[in-house]
């Protein structure tokens, strides 16, 4: 080739050179952009004269620099602090609500608990009765007002997750549409543009979701989620549906749409956005309404039992205060078989905070504890678990793979009411006495005497005697005799216990009877107010002690996400950081290359003046 072939080829080039790096300044501040480099290369010389002569340049391609590693990372880290930035925001908005005095439970409870003692001092002030009923009242108000302010965020989160399941489908749509362009394209050369842009939606898709990318040969990309469910698969994009699979309308679960019913795939979300949605609603929005159903529960249940085993005014047993909420029972969406199970609270002492799946497993069923997977299984007819009582008989026509979902104590909270509404019904009484025969020649004594089962209490009167051997009711029946190591004697009978301290002589009587006709007996009130300092929540926290400990666990939770949230900004600066380095336009570096080529242009232009230059000085010779 002739100089001026060469200059030429060295011209035209320097030109594409040029334009890359004009190009690479003109979207220096476009998110995304991957700097562009011209690679050249020599074309294939030719022999003269017993060597190789070069013939010139020429453009090999215009190569893209990115980092396959260095862009996974920068998704991985874009997904974890979107996940961590709003559930920090969420968990913080649950621990505001929880923890302030003006919308929380402690102030409310202690007074509930202060109107009770007032009482007990004085058991027959119709204005003490008022203001517990009153109290209590305003205790089953906010315990439904906190139940309503956590339900709200509970609509924001279904909201967002709706929200962010269709944002990821229109983000799949537009990888598979891009993944279908650049195979297209991928035949001229390389579309650096297009990969660009579809790393652009990649990161946004991240920011929903934490994804994972697999290439394929042709140029393309695969997404998949979760534990492998694929969202995109070459131009073929899969879509989420966000809709009740597990038998609860107030959460949505996270379904991949198949050409049956969507397959639920909400245990595998993780990361991003969605991710945190979901983490939230079961972490904390679940498990607030859960604890707070238990503990509305817990104290409707022990003062309805503490007042039915007292006295009113009028002499009669009490009755219920407060009125509580059953189980929640709901089918799975797709159960062939009709009803569903009867469930029922029969401890509420022994109650968890967690939800429960009843399923049919080849006849058999079985009853999973959904907050660690701990399962009972019973062929038909009851099964008692973790203070409930689960009945089957109202299921017909069973199949295998039916299942329930059963919620103890979701609605505790929202549905606590009192029932009571006449103050004198309030059984600040004890509901029995009992006093020593006047002939008594031993030196036993009396310590308590109390009802303890308002089912099976008679309030007839009887008469305890030691016959020497034993004690007998009225001469005849047999009570329930346990002596403990401390020397006390509890006598039971037909629902009330007496404790008997000293040792009887034979003959010695002791008389229970009702305890009417005595309105300023306060045992019964005393024995209510006892309640608030027993460990009687799951067995081991008492009422005060239940709220904090929900407390402590979103306080500790919304740390946590906090404590996250500060490393993952980190973290994701330094993954733009390292991303830049590699990909990033550097204008130092462009007008560096732009001057470079600019020189190199102007030579290879000179080449091209000087070879016609000599050409012309050779066709003047020819001519002489």
């Amino acid at each position: 080739m002739s100089a001026s072939g060469i200059g030429t080829s060295a011209l035209l080039a320097f030109q594409r050179a040029i334009g890359t790096t004009s190009n690479n300044i003109a979207n220096s501040a476009t998110e995304g952009y991957s700097r562009q480099r011209t690679e050249l290369s020599n074309l294939t010389p030719q022999f003269l004269g017993g060597s190789f002569q070069g013939q010139g340049v020429q453009v090999d391609t215009i190569r893209r620099i990115s980092d396959d590693f260095v862009n996974t990372q920068l998704r991985n880290s874009i997904s974890d602090q979107s996940n961590a930035e709003l559930k920090a925001s969420l968990a913080g908005r649950i621990d505001d609500l929880l923890g302030s005095s003006s919308s929380g439970l402690t102030p409310v409870l202690q007074d509930f608990f202060d109107a009770g003692q007032d009482l007990a001092n004085d058991p027959t002030s119709s204005a003490a009765r008022t203001v517990f009923l009153t109290e209590a009242e305003s205790l089953a108000e906010r315990f439904a007002s906190i139940d309503r302010r956590i339900e709200e965020q509970r609509d924001i989160i279904n909201g967002q997750i709706r929200t962010n399941v269709d944002e990821i489908n229109s983000l799949t749509e537009a990888v598979a549409g891009l993944n279908r362009e650049i195979v297209s394209k991928s035949t001229q050369g390389t579309p650096n543009d297009l990969l660009d842009q579809r790393d652009r939606v990649l990161n946004q898709l991240a920011e929903k979701v934490n994804v994972r990318i697999t290439e394929q040969d042709d140029g393309a990309v695969n997404v998949f989620v979760g534990n492998g469910q694929a969202l995109v698969l070459g131009g073929n994009n899969r879509e989420l549906v966000a809709e009740s699979l597990t038998g609860d309308p107030r959460s949505p679960d996270i379904g991949l749409a198949t050409s049956g019913d969507p397959v639920n795939i909400s245990r595998f979300i993780q990361g991003g956005e969605l991710g945190a949605l979901l983490e939230t609603r079961t972490g904390i929005i679940d498990e607030a309404q859960n604890t707070l159903g238990r503990l509305a529960i817990s104290i409707g249940e022990e003062f309805n039992q503490q007042n039915n085993l007292g006295l009113d005014l009028e002499g009669n047993l009490g009755a219920d205060i407060f009125g509580i909420s059953d189980p929640t029972v709901r089918g799975f969406p797709g159960n062939e078989s009709g009803g569903v199970p009867e469930v029922e609270i029969t401890d509420v002492r022994a109650m968890t905070t967690s939800d429960y799946r009843l399923r049919n497993v080849g006849g058999e069923y079985e009853l999973t504890r959904l907050s660690d997977g701990t399962s009972e299984t019973f062929d038909n007819g009851v099964l008692e678990f973790d203070g409930i009582k689960v009945n089957i008989g109202e299921i017909t026509n069973a199949v295998d793979g039916d299942e329930w979902l059963i919620q103890p104590t979701r609605n505790g909270a929202r549905d606590l009411s009192v029932e009571m509404t006449d103050p004198s019904r309030i059984a600040a009484a004890a509901a029995v006495r009992a006093d020593l025969g006047e002939d008594n020649k031993g030196d036993a004594t009396i310590a308590s005497v109390r009802a303890v089962d308002a089912d099976a209490l008679d309030l007839d009167s009887v008469t305890v005697e030691f016959d020497g051997d034993g004690f007998v009711v009225d001469g005849d029946d047999d009570p329930t005799v346990e002596t403990g190591p401390d020397g006390v004697t509890t006598i039971a009978f037909k629902g009330w216990e007496m404790e008997i301290r000293g040792t009887p002589a034979e003959g010695d009587t002791f008389v229970v009877r009702s305890n009417e006709d005595h309105p300023g007996d306060n045992r019964n009130m005393l024995a209510m107010n006892d309640l608030s300092d027993e460990r009687l929540v799951g067995g081991d926290r008492t009422f005060g002690d239940g709220y904090n400990s929900l407390l402590a666990n979103v306080g500790t939770r919304t740390r946590q996400a906090q404590v996250a949230q500060e490393s993952a900004d980190a973290q994701l600066e330094q993954a733009r950081a390292q991303r830049e380095a590699v990909s990033g336009v550097n204008l130092d570096e462009e007008a560096a290359d732009l001057i470079r080529y600019q020189q190199a242009y102007q030579a290879a232009a000179q080449v091209i003046s000087v070879s016609n230059s000599l050409f012309d000085t050779l066709l003047g010779a020819v001519r002489r």
